[in-house]
Parts: C-alpha cells; structure tokens; sequence
C-alpha cells in the first residue's frame, strides 16, 4: 500500500472507480490465457490491469467485508489451485509491469514466487536425507521452524495482534497440502477447472 501498487485487490474486499473501471471493462472481459477464456483469477487480474493502466491500488485497514469461505478440506483445495493458477498468470502478466512500479516490489513478487519453490525443495532435500541415510534433517526443519516463526512475529508486532504468531500452524499445511497443490498447478496453468 506504501507503493499504491496492492499485487491483488481481493474480491469481496475491492471497490474501483466506475471511470477507471470503464476504461479497462474491454480487457477485463477478454481475459485469454494460452488463447483459451479464463474465467478465475478476475480479481488479480483486474489489479493488475489496474496498475498497468497507471493506476494506484491500496489497502484501506478500516474496511469490512464479508465473504463465503470454505468449510471442508475439497472445497479448499479447489479454492487453493484456482488461487494458484490466477497467481502464476498474472504473475507473467505483471512481470514487465514490476520495474515501473518499485523495486521492492519487484523483489517482494519474486519472494512470493520463489519462497515456495525453495521451501519445496528444502523439504525434498530433507526428505532425501531421511531416506537414503535415515537421519533426521534437523537442519531443515529447525530452518523453516525459525523462518516461520520470525514472519509471524513481524506480522504480530505490525498488526499488534498476537493470533498472528498462530499462523506458524500453517506451515506443516503448506508443505503437506498446498506445495503439491501449486506444483500441479503450474504444471496445468491452461487448464480452467477448479
């Protein structure tokens, strides 16, 4: 938000000019990848088309919205892959956009991206070490334990919220669940069901 540059503008969450809208209503309704009509990812997408345009897209923390979210493992999963191929898109997208906005921002994109490919392959790593030597890849574990744990902490602090130090928990989740989950997405990127 410091950048007014928000990489995606949720939803239930966003609100958008009606002029700024209607300049970028023809694009927004020809979303195409790979030639074939996309049908997910409209909000990331739209950001993004939003920032190209020269426009600037915030976080306003005062704002409440409601949303439907999912109650069961199923629904999540699909949620998460649809939520994983709109980000890998517009991720090529926006790549060529990135430098115009900020730096930091660029850097921060390519966390995004990269953080997960390098938490996946420390876990294969570990796993490798288990399996061939049988030793326990401390290392590993004690790595991504403490990388965790510092970015819920700097959340927590920023908010002034301690429940964001629970988010830890959802690391295990993300290295069971949700690392397979993207590598199947990105291997089936044109593919629009969820």
């Amino acid at each position: 938000a410091r950048f007014g540059a928000v990489m995606c503008c949720c939803g239930p969450c966003a609100m958008y000019r009606r002029s700024a809208l209607a300049l970028l209503l023809d694009q927004y309704e020809a979303q195409f990848f790979r030639g074939k009509p996309s049908d997910f990812g409209e909000d990331r997408h739209l950001t993004i088309l939003m920032l190209k345009a020269g426009f600037r897209t915030e976080y306003v923390p005062d704002a409440i919205a409601a949303t439907v979210v999912p109650h069961s493992l199923r629904p999540y999963l699909r949620q998460q892959l649809r939520w994983a191929r709109s980000t890998f898109r517009d991720t090529f997208l926006a790549w060529r956009l990135l430098p115009e906005l900020d730096g930091y921002l660029t850097l921060d994109v390519i966390g995004q991206n990269l953080g997960p490919l390098l938490l996946a392959i420390s876990s294969l790593a570990a796993l490798a070490q288990l399996l061939i030597d049988g030793s326990i890849p401390w290392w590993t574990g004690l790595t991504i334990a403490a990388m965790t744990t510092v970015r819920c902490c700097v959340a927590a602090l920023r908010a002034r919220e301690l429940r964001f130090i629970g988010f830890s928990l959802h690391t295990p989740i993300n290295i069971c669940l949700l690392l397979p989950l993207k590598a199947y997405a990105l291997c089936t990127l044109s593919n629009s069901e969820g």
